[in-house]
């Protein structure tokens, strides 16, 4: 198979898998005190460290959760502020707590209106938590953190962002962009499912989510799970280390839309004017819809998704491709293809050959 799918979820290294199956034969609970219990504790902080130093924090400002989406909810409905704005292309987890009258509209590109925000920031201000995406998971455009953030703390607001999509692909640094809160998840990064991260600023603090225990210094209740946070803190160094040679991918996207542009003058690639992560391409066939596009590429070996994998398998029409202002006939037709480190020349080829044969039949 070509995986093409890597913001989905991204392959486990072998290193990660090590590290796993090494927590899965310590059988103390990190919480108790003896010699077993210790070594599992151990193995929480060292990726308590790993995972703070991919974002630029310190480690005991790192909330393990079990993904993005509970961080997501713990930092939006914990932090003490009533009303959420966010931008319209944020992920389910994000637009399900904020009404749609408070979501920031995004430009043609897909870049989040700042100009917006302040008029909406205008009427609401210090009872609104905002949250930016750092890097749209569908179209792979970056978005402006830094400046969201200054014009939200400038009203007296909080900063949110979802950094899932950009960690390890480009530089995320909290303290710079003035980030209140971010959450990462493991999966994105070659790491295991089911375990996330919630990164406080210094001086912030949320109420818990999961109650029921001390945990994580009282932020969530519950055993951490060793094994999961184990290989998660290895994926995070790993991340950081690979990001060094994210050219290679960079390259890779770019012949893949020379190509396919070239095959299918008429096919639309979204936000290509605009910067994006080296490794998405959101990219429109016209007139063949996104799933005959995905089962055909996935009975030639070629792994793509439509949009976000948050959706329990269907293929649903893009509320990022909505909020761009795409007509929904082309929004219908696009798919989304997500670049590794594994990926490789050939595998684009094979790409390009059954999906330009798409166009042509559809054009017969």
């Amino acid at each position: 198979m070509a995986y093409f799918d890597h913001n989905a979820t991204a392959p486990v290294s072998s290193e990660v898998a090590e590290a796993v199956a090494t927590a899965l034969k310590t059988y103390g609970n990190p919480s108790s005190v003896h010699a077993e219990g210790r070594v599992a504790r151990a193995a929480v902080e060292e990726a308590r460290a790993q995972v703070a130093q991919l974002v630029g924090a310190k480690p005991e400002n790192v909330i393990f959760t079990s993904g993005a989406t509970e961080a997501n909810n713990q930092a939006l409905r914990g932090c003490g502020r009533p009303q959420v704005l966010a931008s319209a292309i944020e992920h389910p987890s994000v637009l399900e707590v904020a009404p749609d009258d408070d979501r920031i509209p995004v430009s043609a590109d897909g870049v989040t209106d700042l100009d917006a925000l302040s008029e909406m920031l205008k009427r609401r201000g210090r009872f609104v938590v905002v949250s930016v995406m750092a890097a749209n998971n569908e179209s792979g455009v970056i978005q402006p953190v830094k400046p969201a953030a200054e014009r939200a703390h400038s009203a007296g607001a909080l900063f949110h962002c979802d950094a899932v999509q950009a960690v390890g692909r480009i530089p995320f640094d909290m303290e710079r962009l003035g980030a209140d809160m971010a959450t990462i998840s493991a999966h994105k990064i070659g790491g295991p499912k089911d375990v996330g991260a919630l990164i406080l600023a210094e001086g912030m603090e949320v109420e818990r989510f999961v109650h029921g225990g001390g945990q994580e210094r009282r932020h969530r209740g519950g055993t951490e799970n060793v094994a999961g946070i184990a290989g998660f803190g290895v994926a995070a160094k790993q991340a950081a280390e690979r990001r060094l040679t994210i050219g290679r991918i960079a390259n890779l996207i770019g012949l893949l839309e020379r190509r396919a542009e070239a095959a299918v003058p008429e096919a639309v690639v979204f936000g290509e004017d605009v910067p994006r992560i080296a490794n998405t391409s959101l990219i429109a066939l016209p007139g063949v819809d996104a799933e005959t596009q995905i089962m055909a590429l996935d009975l030639a070996g070629v792994s793509v998704s439509a949009g976000s994998a948050c959706s329990s398998g269907k293929v649903a029409e893009s509320h990022v491709l909505e909020a761009m202002g795409v007509d929904s006939a082309l929004s219908r037709c696009a798919i989304r293809i997500s670049l590794g480190f594994e990926n490789t020349v050939e595998e684009v080829d094979k790409f390009i050959e059954v999906w330009s044969g798409l166009a042509k039949r559809a054009a017969s």
